[in-house]
């Protein structure tokens, strides 16, 4: 063995390989959280660079954090990633938004990749080593690591919606994919719904049996709700206990408070206009086009007056080569085009649109220069862009947000919507339009209150409280 006590695997390694042929790193709120746990413990990071058929020797970064590429080839990229990941498992976790396409080729590839994903980490794993596992991509990952490495601590956390029973068996995988979840110690997801989901499934399809989790307590710190993880336990198929939990996901919360503290020309930029601002992938599960139609009809109303107001949409470009993503898009610029040509004027589009991604300390000052942030997914595990907007606000502004993110379960104060229906995202949006302009007092509160939330409840919360669990399970 290496050496490495604990291993964390993503799809992704934290780099990119840039114009000059280099490997740069590219942190992210998964890396912030987990660095110091790596630094600490010798710790490694497994995970594809993110180019088919190219992948640099094992390297170490500034940080001393080892990280271990695993290769991928084209065909591996196009059936695992773009195919199975993405075209069958995420609509299925999404409440079937668009339908998932079953293909036994593309489950065969997914196989054979977590299969090497499990293998890479395997090789650098010291006896007894702590693995945490990411994400739906390697959903096969702990159970193939409890066949081949029965000595490992293995967790594993959804970054994403985890669905209810009838959607789940629709799956012909089914059975193979609970499997390979049950071969962790401990099961985590963003919401107690999302673990009940799972629950509920382990013992509908996998035989295995164990206690449903119950309702989280509520706690009150400093005026601002918390909530408290609730874990269940149930029994795998080989007589195990694995642990299953709600771990609200979190950002660096002072990190991205003090960079929305740098100066942005952004105001500057578009006159003294109420500034709304969306950021978003360009995903079809995120809403983007409904927020537009909604903005329309206002200021097609009259309610709001487009000398009064801007739009600035952030669409960072996201699986291009996915028929769903290219109807969005093309869904998406013609209705900015149709809104700018009916209510924009010559140097002053009523909607700015941005498709390209965004450099972290730009979007900090859109983030800090913003008046309302638009965030209306139909689903979403949680959405770290409602706290990353929250973060930069201390006492001013307003977050219209979607009932069915994740974030809504701590971020009740903000201006909640239901993204199915334009006439919600519409009646929020002048809600919290009116407000600022005639009950400023009200933003505030409402801002104080999210803004707590926020900061005490950071990544480094979510990360310590995850690995204290796996770390007292097993």
């Amino acid at each position: 063995m290496s050496g490495n006590s604990f291993v964390v695997v993503a799809n992704r390694l934290p780099v990119d390989l840039d114009a000059a042929g280099n490997w740069q790193p590219s942190p992210g709120g998964l890396v912030t959280a987990l660095s110091p746990v790596l630094k600490k413990h010798q710790g490694c990071w497994v995970g594809w660079p993110g180019v088919p058929e190219e992948a640099p020797r094992p390297f170490r970064t500034e940080d001393g954090i080892l990280l271990h590429p695993v290769p991928l080839t084209a065909a591996d990229y196009e059936q695992f990633y773009e195919g199975f990941s993405n075209a069958t498992l995420w609509p299925l976790y999404h409440d079937l938004i668009v339908p998932p396409v079953f293909h036994r080729a593309w489950w065969e590839t997914y196989r054979e990749v977590n299969l090497k994903f499990a293998q890479a980490v395997s090789s650098v794993a010291d006896q007894n080593a702590t693995v945490w596992v990411q994400d739906y991509q390697l959903q096969l990952v702990p159970g193939i690591l409890r066949q081949i490495r029965p000595d490992l601590k293995v967790g594993f956390f959804l970054h994403i919606p985890f669905p209810g029973a009838e959607l789940f068996r629709q799956l012909p995988w089914r059975e193979e994919l609970m499997r390979g979840l049950l071969g962790a110690d401990l099961i985590g997801f963003h919401s107690v719904e999302n673990a009940k989901n799972f629950l509920s499934l382990a013992q509908q399809v996998s035989g295995a049996a164990g206690s449903h989790i119950g309702q989280p307590d509520v706690l009150e710190t400093s005026g601002t709700p918390s909530i408290r993880t609730v874990t269940a336990t149930v029994t795998a198929p080989d007589g195990r206990s694995v642990g299953v939990a709600a771990y609200p996901i979190s950002i660096d919360s002072q990190g991205v408070a003090e960079l929305a503290k740098s100066p942005s020309d952004l105001r500057e930029k578009l006159g003294d206009r109420t500034l709304i601002l969306g950021v978003d992938r360009l995903d079809y599960t995120k809403g983007i086009l409904q927020r537009l139609l909604a903005f329309e009809e206002l200021l097609a109303s009259g309610a709001i007056e487009p000398h009064e107001v801007v739009f600035v949409q952030i669409a960072t470009p996201s699986r291009e080569r996915i028929e769903h993503y290219q109807k969005t898009r093309t869904e998406v610029e013609a209705a900015v085009g149709r809104i700018n040509g009916l209510y924009g004027e010559v140097g002053a589009p009523v909607v700015h649109y941005v498709h390209r991604s965004v450099s972290k300390d730009i979007l900090m000052g859109y983030y800090a220069a913003a008046d309302i942030m638009l965030v209306t997914p139909f689903k979403d595990g949680m959405n770290l862009v409602a706290k990353e907007f929250v973060a930069c606000h201390e006492d001013d502004g307003a977050l219209v947000l979607s009932e069915f993110a994740g974030a809504a379960i701590e971020l009740g104060d903000a201006y909640l919507t239901n993204p199915h229906d334009i006439e919600s995202i519409k009646r929020q949006l002048l809600a919290a339009y009116t407000d600022l302009k005639h009950n400023p007092e009200e933003c505030e509160a409402r801002m104080r209150r999210l803004h707590a939330q926020v900061m005490e409840h950071d990544v480094d919360l979510w990360a310590q409280s995850f690995l204290n669990s796996l770390e007292v399970h097993r």
